[in-house]
């Protein structure tokens, strides 16, 4: 539901444009603030999480979630769409982490890497489905895509992860995650979700707006690449077992730097497409590593920990378009080259800050 939301209207910026009278910029911000307000919350809502119970946690942002799905279908104006994008947001913070630290307690330590990328396959399919779904919707009613996402909300509701309330004297803290490492890898994630990782967006705008291609056209455009990634996931988390976390960590940043460098020499919509196909795979091993990273990294608050670095990468994934788009009106080249270069950046933050163990040797989860 996290990369479902986040994506699903990128492909109907015009329909909003046009039911609200607004520009681009304003619209955009039904995708920044979704983000924004779930990566701030992200600093505090694993180890939050992980204090109250997982299981309650997650039925409970559920459930606020589906209503916050229902104010954005029936929203009267841009304003109030935009409010109930941030309430979305804000809930989403305290399922995504703390779903990924469960997977860490159940599976082998030897094993979690493979399970890591298959966990990112299934948000590759939400990010896939999003603009599937919001691209057909804004070629009838946008608003129906809503309505679908509360639904799923609700039904997601009655199946939560497992995990009962901490007590006070195990309940994890959030200073001791405030260490350089964790800084470091937050502003390499944050780098990396402005850049590479987030650079759906522009290849969703483009689409739209300077290939003119209908909303339908788009979505599947972004659906390749989040099937491409669906499908590498799993490769790139036995890399981490294969490899350990740090060269891992080194290897995707170059291959989404690359990925996305490619980007800047689509024309058309089919060069488009076929770029993206292969590039959104590459583009989601450096997420794949970092996730990794995050939760094992401190397996006595593996949701605050998850979590702390996760808002990193949202707030990235908010400032990249705000930064990025309007560049397309300068160059399309460019910009595509200008998120291919923060990727780049991040290769020395990960050589410093990434162990040089893999996930198999981290040690023993708290019961």
């Amino acid at each position: 539901m996290g990369p479902f939301g986040t994506v699903l209207v990128i492909p109907m910026f015009p329909e909003l444009r046009d039911e609200f009278d607004r520009s681009t910029a304003a619209v955009g911000l039904s995708f920044s603030l979704y983000l924004l307000p779930f990566a701030l919350t992200l600093l505090v809502s694993g180890t939050l999480g992980e204090r109250w119970g997982r299981r309650r946690t997650v039925r409970t942002t559920y459930l606020v979630y589906a209503g916050a799905s229902l104010a954005c279908a029936v929203a009267p104006s841009l304003e109030w769409l935009l409010a109930a994008r941030a309430v979305q947001g804000m809930a989403n913070a305290f399922i995504t982490p703390l779903l990924l630290a469960g997977l860490a307690d159940m599976v082998p330590p030897e094993r979690f890497g493979r399970e890591a990328g298959l966990y990112s396959s299934f948000q590759a399919l939400g990010s896939g489905l999003g603009p599937i779904v919001g691209g057909i919707a804004a070629d009838g009613d946008w608003r129906w895509a809503f309505v679908g996402a509360a639904l799923v909300a609700l039904l997601l509701a009655s199946s939560p992860p497992d995990g009962a309330p901490r007590p006070s004297a195990t309940a994890p803290r959030l200073r001791p995650l405030l260490h350089r490492r964790m800084v470091a890898l937050g502003v390499g994630f944050l780098l990396a979700a402005a850049g590479p990782v987030g650079v759906a967006v522009l290849v969703g705008v483009v689409a739209r707006d300077e290939l003119g291609l209908s909303g339908s056209a788009a979505g599947l455009i972004l659906f390749a690449g989040a099937m491409s990634a669906l499908a590498l996931g799993p490769v790139w988390g036995r890399l981490i077992d294969l490899l350990g976390l740090r060269r891992a960590a080194l290897a995707s940043a170059a291959a989404a730097s690359l990925a996305t460098g490619a980007l800047a020499f689509a024309s058309t919509g089919t060069t488009l497409a076929l770029v993206w196909a292969v590039g959104g795979g590459l583009v989601a091993s450096l997420a794949v590593t970092y996730q990794a990273t995050g939760a094992t990294i401190a397996p006595e608050n593996r949701g605050g920990a998850l979590s702390f670095l996760l808002a990193f990468r949202f707030v990235g994934h908010a400032v990249g378009p705000i930064v990025l788009v309007p560049l397309l009106a300068w160059s399309d080249v460019g910009t595509f080259l200008v998120a291919a270069s923060l990727g780049l950046v991040t290769l020395p933050i990960l050589w410093v800050a990434v162990p040089v163990s893999s996930a198999t040797s981290r040690p023993d989860p708290v019961p």
